[in-house]
């Protein structure tokens, strides 16, 4: 009899195979599960095996995050972090002093900021000149796709009233067309550019300080949705590099490389070198991130039809595009021949279908290549498309706390969409009921990493925490297996994970253990629950003590 490693007793286990097994005891061999069962799991317990007794707490398989950007979220935990309040005095309070903590810093950077704490979401440079006037402040808000900027930072970039607005954004202005302070979508990288360089090993630390807290969360494995330089954001890939190398990176990485949308296919052979440079260990770049579109609440998100004004009127504004929807189709279709996986952002629902468009070229072209082309964001999609995902093999990744009632929601978003339109938001359980593969993930730093709080959502319709009872279109509601499922085998198989997110032997011994279990605890409590420990391969990488 083979001695086992690691055996987890007198469960609950949660295999997350497809009928839901319960199982009681699991066992590990070097990376890898050796048995999941009952009483017999013990037969494989030796001198040598380490004991873990689960006295009723939950062993599930590891979290994956299919949307992320690990990186950039460390690096933002050493900055200025206006994240956990919407008060504009709490922001300018947290500016000042991060300002006057270090009186030598060049550039005052941060993020966090809601939009929802100003009027039509729109900060001014007059506030942030108030706390900060004599150096330049460069502050992204939580969602990325807009930044605040001071007098200084606008004066140090040149933007005047007679800048125009690039192609892919636009410069909020006052009456006489001075820029505002707020930047939109590609405007940003106007300031940006002149942020100052972070370095390989600024990135490097930034990635193992994510990796810790995402570890602590349960999470063993991610997609990052964006390696390449990006409106003034360095390129992450050499940090998952040197942490491959070096053995620091525990997790198991997919990079999605970054489609830079002002060009075309010329740029695929760079993509294809990329590939075979940054393949190291546990990090693997395969995937190609395009980004169709923007967001809802700054009207750039892509949609069939126009929003709506304060009034109810509609504009003639549908939203960005940023990809041309012919070119995406050839783009797509030989980014597929060549075995890369699309990773798109695709929000509104002309976006939606665009990127479903391109996924259907490519299978007409390329047959099918088990590329596992995946949707992510999907905030709103349009009835007709929803069941071309589970017939076009595309994946919907979606993210799972932005489906509730908040102030961003319901007051810069539901008005300017429509009552059909806004019926149409974060469709999960539509998607599901019309057979399409779910995948889930957080896209932070826009919004919190923590599994356990986007399964409360995706169950609940509700943030957590909530008391005004008002559910979020509550038809889309996923029961919490298939919430977990989305988490766990739905993320792993869109990472090209194949051995993880389901607990059998043979597969990999990614797991997490909580300190509950919220499969018979009630559905107003899942976001209570806390990760005791966290296991990559059968490797303890977090414990609570």
């Amino acid at each position: 009899m083979t001695e086992a490693d690691l055996v987890f007793t007198r469960g609950p286990v949660h295999t997350g195979d497809a009928a839901r097994t319960r199982a009681s005891a699991l066992a590990v061999i070097g990376e890898r599960i050796a048995a999941v069962g009952h009483d017999e799991v013990r037969e494989l317990i030796g001198p040598r095996t380490e004991v873990v007794d689960l006295t009723g707490k939950l062993l599930l398989p590891g979290f994956q995050d299919a949307h992320i950007h690990a990186v950039f979220g460390g690096a933002e935990l050493a900055v200025c972090d206006l994240t956990g309040t919407v008060g504009v005095a709490d922001y300018l309070e947290r500016i000042r002093a991060y300002a006057e903590a270090d009186p030598g810093r060049e550039w005052i950077t941060g993020s966090g900021w809601s939009m929802e704490s100003f009027d039509g979401g729109l900060p001014t440079r007059q506030l942030l000149d108030s706390v900060v006037p004599d150096r330049p402040v460069y502050l992204t808000n939580r969602d990325h796709h807009g930044a605040w900027a001071n007098t200084r930072a606008l004066e140090l970039a040149g933007l005047t009233r007679d800048t125009p607005d690039p192609a892919d954004g636009r410069i909020e202005r006052e009456p006489d067309g001075t820029p505002s302070g707020m930047l939109q979508e590609g405007a940003t990288a106007l300031v940006a550019r002149l942020l100052p360089p972070s370095t390989a090993a600024d990135r490097l630390e930034g990635l193992l300080r994510a990796q810790r807290l995402l570890h602590s969360l349960g999470i063993t494995g991610w997609q990052d949705a964006l390696l390449g330089e990006f409106n003034g954001q360095p390129d992450p890939s050499d940090a998952y590099l040197a942490a491959a190398r070096s053995g620091t990176l525990t997790a198991r990485v997919t990079g999605a490389l970054w489609w830079q949308r002002d060009r075309g296919a010329e740029q695929i052979p760079e993509l294809v070198q990329r590939r075979e440079e940054l393949g190291h260990g546990r990090f693997r770049a395969g995937s190609v991130k395009i980004m169709q579109d923007g967001i809802a609440e700054n009207f750039t998100a892509a949609m069939t039809s126009p929003y709506l004004d304060g009034c109810g009127c509609a504009t003639a504004n549908s939203g960005l595009s940023f990809v041309d929807p012919v070119a995406l189709r050839g783009h797509v279709t030989e980014l597929d021949a060549l075995g890369f996986q699309v990773h798109f952002h695709a929000l509104g629902d002309r976006a939606v279908r665009e990127a479903l468009d391109a996924v259907e070229a490519a299978r007409a072209a390329n047959g099918w290549r088990g590329a596992r082309h995946h949707l992510a964001h999907l905030q709103v999609v349009h009835p007709d498309d929803l069941t071309r995902f589970a017939r076009l093999g595309a994946v919907a990744n979606i993210q799972p706390l932005w489906a509730a009632h908040e102030p961003q929601m319901d007051e810069l978003t539901i008005p300017f969409l429509g009552p059909e339109r806004a019926a149409w938001q974060y469709p999960f359980g539509d998607l599901q009921r019309a057979g399409a593969t779910l995948a889930a993930g957080s896209d932070w730093p826009v919004s919190s990493p923590d599994p356990l709080a986007g399964l409360h959502v995706a169950v609940n319709r509700m943030e957590p925490g909530a008391t005004d009872g008002r559910i979020f279109l509550p038809e889309q509601r996923l029961d919490l297996g298939s919430a977990i499922a989305a988490y766990t085998a739905g993320s792993a198989y869109v990472n090209g994970h194949d051995g993880a997110g389901v607990l059998a032997a043979g597969r990999l011994a990614d797991l997490v253990v909580l300190d509950r279990d919220i499969l018979t605890g009630p559905a107003e409590g899942i976001a209570e629950a806390r990760v005791l420990r966290t296991y990559v391969g059968g490797e303890l990488v977090h414990a609570v003590d």
